[in-house]
C-alpha cells in the first residue's frame, strides 16, 4: 500500500514569522525547565525553601539597622520593618529573577548547542525560581501586615499589587533578556551583575520611601525616579498601605514607560543575537 510521502519544505526567514508561536508549541518545555531549576535550587540544601525566607529577612534587619535606627529615617508612620519588606518583595523578585535570567544561557550551554527551540525559554524558565521564593515569603508580609493593621488603611488599591508585581517582573525578564545575550559574547558580564544587584538595592526606595525624604531637591527625585524599581516599590507601598503613605506619583507614572523601553529593547536584542548562540557559547 502507498503511503503519502511528506514534504518539507525550508525557508529562509521563516523561523522569525513563526517565533513567537513556536514559543506557544513549546510552553511544556519552559514548565519543565521551571519546576528543574526549582528543584535544582534546593536540592542537598539543609533548611531547603526556608532559604527563601532567610534572605530577604536577613537584609530586612540589616537596612531597618542602618536606615531606621542609625540614620532615623521617616517611615510616614509605618513600623519600618514593615517599610522595609514592602519594598524588598518587589525588589528581591526583581533582583533573583535578573540575575538567574542572566546566567541562564552560559549554565545551559550543552541545551543551547544541541537542540533547536526558542531560546527565549530558557531565561523565562529561570525566573520561576525567583517567583516561587517570592511566593514563599509572601505570608511573612501579610503577617507584619495584620499586627500592625490599626496603622494602615488597606483598601482596593491593594488590587493594584499584582500591577506592580507583574512590573517588576517584566523588568527583571528584559534586564535578564540583555544580560543574557551579552553573557554570550562577553563573560565578564558574570561578573557585573553582582554588582548591578548590590549598588541597585541602595539605589532603591528598598530602605526608605521616596516621598518622605523631604529634603532631597525635585529635579534629583525626577532623575532618581530614571530607575523603573523606583516606581515600582513606591507603587507597591501604595497599594499595601493605601493613603497610609504619600506615594511618588512622577516616579509611579512614568515606571511602566521604561519598564515596556526595557522589556521590548531586550526581547528584541536578544531575537536578532539568538541565531548565533550555539556558535559562540
Amino acid at each position: 500500500m502507498a503511503t503519502q510521502a511528506t514534504r518539507v519544505v525550508i525557508e529562509a526567514g521563516r523561523e522569525d514569522r513563526a517565533y513567537l508561536r513556536d514559543l506557544w508549541r513549546y510552553r511544556e518545555l519552559l514548565l519543565y525547565l521551571a519546576w528543574r531549576n526549582v528543584t535544582v535550587q534546593y536540592k542537598q540544601t539543609l533548611i531547603g525553601v526556608a532559604w527563601a525566607v532567610v534572605r530577604p529577612v536577613a537584609t530586612m534587619l540589616i537596612l531597618v539597622l542602618v536606615f531606621g535606627k542609625l540614620a532615623r529615617l521617616d517611615s510616614g508612620g509605618v513600623d519600618y520593618p514593615l517599610l522595609v519588606l514592602s519594598g524588598m518583595l518587589p525588589w528581591q523578585l526583581f533582583a533573583s529573577s535578573m540575575s538567574e535570567a542572566g546566567n541562564s544561557l552560559v549554565i545551559n550551554n550543552n541545551l543551547v548547542s544541541k537542540v533547536y527551540f526558542p531560546r527565549l525559554i530558557v531565561p523565562l524558565s529561570a525566573t520561576g525560581v525567583s517567583i516561587v521564593d517570592f511566593l514563599v515569603t509572601c505570608p511573612i508580609l501579610a503577617f507584619l501586615m495584620v499586627t500592625d493593621s490599626h496603622h494602615l488603611d488597606i483598601g482596593w488599591q491593594l488590587l493594584l499589587l499584582p500591577i506592580f508585581l507583574l512590573l517588576a517582573w517584566l523588568a527583571a525578564v528584559g534586564s535578564g533578556l540583555w544580560l543574557s545575550a551579552l553573557n554570550v559574547r562577553f563573560r565578564d558580564v558574570r561578573y557585573v551583575m553582582p554588582f548591578i544587584v548590590q549598588f541597585g538595592l541602595y539605589l532603591s526606595p528598598v530602605g526608605f520611601s521616596l516621598s518622605n525624604m523631604k529634603r532631597i531637591p525635585e529635579a534629583y527625585k525626577a532623575l532618581y525616579a530614571l530607575n523603573p524599581m523606583v516606581g515600582v516599590i513606591e507603587g507597591a507601598r501604595w497599594s499595601l498601605f493605601g493613603d497610609g503613605t504619600t506615594p511618588d506619583w512622577f516616579a509611579i507614572g512614568i515606571a511602566p514607560g521604561i519598564i515596556a523601553v526595557l522589556f521590548f529593547s531586550g526581547f528584541w536584542y536578544f531575537w536578532k543575537t539568538e541565531r548565533t548562540f550555539a556558535d559562540i557559547i
